[in-house]
């Protein structure tokens, strides 16, 4: 079965740092770029960063631009979401999700995705 699993979240004061991780179970992340979601309590899901299946290029969504930061470990089969200086406003689920697309921005561009972990940004 075909699934990636995010871990890493978990309950941060403000200001404070996270890394989330994102792998791959059943299949290898090094052929795809991997995005970044997150979905707080009734709102959408939102696009919060994307990289290449290289490594060499990314995009990051600009609410969180100057903050946030996506990287690949050097075997290609992990990804990371770098989250620093966080603030209230990024408490949500965050999901991490496969592509064969180039760089999207739009989850109907993702096929397969993990279960979320739950970043909670909170003095």
């Amino acid at each position: 079965q075909l699934q990636l699993v995010e871990s890493g979240g978990g309950l941060v004061q403000p200001g404070g740092s996270l890394r989330l991780s994102c792998a791959a179970s059943g299949f290898s992340l090094e052929n795809y770029p991997i995005g970044w979601f997150r979905q707080a309590p009734g709102k959408e899901r939102d696009f919060v960063a994307v990289i290449s299946w290289s490594g060499g290029s990314a995009s990051v969504a600009d609410s969180v631009k100057g903050r946030f930061t996506i990287s690949r470990h050097p075997d290609n089969n992990t990804v990371y979401l770098h989250m620093n200086d966080l603030k209230r406003e990024d408490t949500a689920v965050y999901y991490c999700a496969a592509t064969t697309w180039r760089l999207p921005t739009n989850e109907k561009q993702y096929d397969c995705w993990g279960q979320g972990t739950q970043v909670t940004v909170s003095s």
